[in-house]
């Protein structure tokens, strides 16, 4: 197993054991998208997250403390969606999924 592997598949669990459940490994072994333009990627002994053009790093060492950041700011943006989300969100799922939030 590779060094980003081991530390995706740990950021990873982190995440999900504070409720941030749509997080997803990508499958490149070094990058998991949390939610509307939020993703971390794990290079160079660093967790490196962004959100659109701000960028932010964390040691590769501390999955618990990274993981506490970007659940933070999951947070904040799930509390503020933005009004395109859901019509977008329909839009990609298809007619069946209209009615499923």
């Amino acid at each position: 197993m590779s060094e980003a592997r081991a530390a995706t598949e740990k950021l990873h669990a982190e995440l999900h054991g504070r409720g941030v459940t749509s997080a997803y490994e990508l499958g490149d072994d070094a990058t998991i998208p949390v939610w509307i333009g939020l993703v971390v990627h794990y290079r160079d002994g660093f967790y490196r997250w962004q959100e659109g053009l701000v960028k932010r790093r964390h040691l590769g060492t501390d999955p618990v403390g990274c993981a506490i950041r970007v659940a933070r700011r999951f947070q904040e943006l799930q509390a503020d969606i933005p009004l395109w989300w859901d019509d977008l969100a329909r839009e990609l799922r298809g007619t069946p999924a209209r009615d499923y939030p």
